[in-house]
């Protein structure tokens, strides 16, 4: 059974307060044929009112835009930015192990990004390389709608691997306008109409002093958006019978194995999405990666996903941009987390073979045929039936074989995009309101990147 993690219920009732006082298929990777009917959904129909903003740098020519301070663009098949020369060094105290070290750093600031939505949330996600010995810090600052600015809020403090810092989110920061929530910038009282504006990112880039290691960040940005408060929505029309080939794994299986990532796998959900996303495109961890993992244990690669997500400050490895980040160490592997509007965006997806992981909670009777409730649960959406009903590998399964999924559409809609529900005991508690993660090739083929342009998503 799905289990939330305790710091997601915590972001949950705060928003609550603030507001109230394979079978049939293509093989993995392609994008042309569809199976069944073979309908191509329309592009997604504008609304009057934007409700989310995506806006990723990733270029050559954003790198070498805004503010560099010791850092420089690199051109290539796959642009980045990496040190160029240290800015300066400083000392970071590793909260989760105490322990102190020197580090070179640089620093990119992207220019100002003026939301097309005025936003009360924003999650920033970042694709990037980071070598033994180096690491990066990203965070946000930005204008409110009243004319006041935020601090610098971090983000996320990610390295890859876990020998040279804990990767970590950063709990107790606010300003008395927003606060962050684990991943998450939130607007503490949407209902006094504030709203974030605009706002830039800055990465700061960390290696061991004396070398000339560097991380690469492919890609960074941030999704704001604007969701107004709903315990359900008007139900999308069909559009698309199609399935994709994507490898099944449960969590169930992992129970028990390495309980220091977040108490075993009863609660790696959205590790062992990933890693099946991850597959899906062709992508595993090597035998050498994948020696640390008990020999008698099966698919470890689930198991080394649970650890190369694990947020130590959030105790767990549901941190959303951790995960697109994990995604996106695999080669040519790009990764963002936003937010979409309806199951036709989904379906957008699918039809170019792309593949997402949806974040949501309900109660047992909600979901027909989950055989379970949740406060927060991912899963993976991998086609639509021809009645339109949702095709998920859902990993809150007994076994691999029973991953495989069909829920009703109605339902799904409801519990994936409402950002208000009741939870077991009648409280108001928050929803996600259609948050996803998307994984996809670095070059994608044209179809694929006019499915991502789409939903907003270049």
């Amino acid at each position: 059974m799905a289990r939330p993690t305790s710091r997601r219920d915590v972001l949950g009732a705060a928003l609550a307060a603030a507001a109230t006082a394979g079978t049939l298929s293509l093989a993995a990777g392609q994008s042309a044929a569809a199976t069944g009917t073979a309908a191509v959904p329309a592009a997604p129909s504008r609304r009057a009112r934007p409700l989310v903003d995506n806006r990723f740098w990733s270029s050559y020519t954003d790198w070498r835009c805004g503010d560099r301070a010791g850092t420089k663009a690199v051109a290539g098949r796959r642009p980045g930015v990496v040190i160029a020369e240290p800015a300066g060094t400083t000392d970071y105290t590793d909260p989760h192990t105490g322990t102190t070290a020197r580090w070179e750093y640089a620093t990119w600031t992207s220019p100002v990004h003026r939301s097309r939505v005025p936003a009360t949330e924003a999650i920033a996600s970042w694709n990037a390389d980071t070598p033994a010995g180096t690491w990066l810090q990203v965070e946000l600052s930005g204008a409110y709608s009243d004319g006041s600015a935020t601090p610098w809020f971090v983000m996320g403090r990610w390295a890859a691997g876990d020998r040279d810092i804990r990767r970590t989110s950063v709990d107790d920061q606010k300003d008395g306008r927003a606060s962050i929530w684990t991943d998450t910038f939130s607007v503490d009282d949407a209902a006094s109409g504030l709203r974030l504006d605009s706002y830039r990112l800055r990465l700061t880039l960390y290696r061991r002093p004396g070398t000339t290691l560097t991380p690469t960040v492919w890609r960074v940005g941030a999704m704001t958006s604007d969701i107004p408060d709903r315990f359900g929505v008007p139900a999308s029309e069909p559009g698309l019978a199609r399935e994709l080939i994507v490898p099944r794994y449960s969590q169930n299986t992992h129970v028990g194995q390495y309980p220091e990532y977040d108490n075993g796998g009863e609660a790696w959900c959205s590790p062992t999405s990933s890693q099946m996303i991850i597959e899906y495109w062709g992508r595993r961890p090597s035998a050498e990666d994948l020696a640390w993992v008990n020999p008698d244990f099966e698919d470890p690669q689930v198991c080394h996903a649970a650890r190369f997500t694990f947020d130590h400050q959030y105790e767990g490895c549901g941190n959303w941009p951790f995960n697109a980040a994990y995604a996106a160490t695999y080669r040519d592997m790009s990764a963002v987390v936003t937010r979409l509007t309806s199951l036709t965006d989904l379906e957008t997806l699918i039809a170019a073979g792309i593949p997402a992981i949806t974040s949501q909670s309900f109660l047992k009777e909600e979901l027909t045929g989950a055989g379970y409730g949740t406060a927060g649960h991912l899963m993976t959406v991998i086609g639509f039936t021809a009645d339109g009903d949702v095709i998920a590998n859902d990993p809150a399964s007994p076994d691999n074989e029973a991953v495989r999924r069909v829920y009703r559409r109605a339902e799904w809609e409801k519990i994936w995009l409402r950002t208000k529900r009741y939870n077991a005991t009648g409280k108001v508690v928050s929803g996600t309101g259609g948050v996803c993660y998307l994984y996809w090739p670095a070059h994608p083929t044209a179809a694929q990147r006019a499915a991502l342009a789409a939903v907003g998503v270049h």
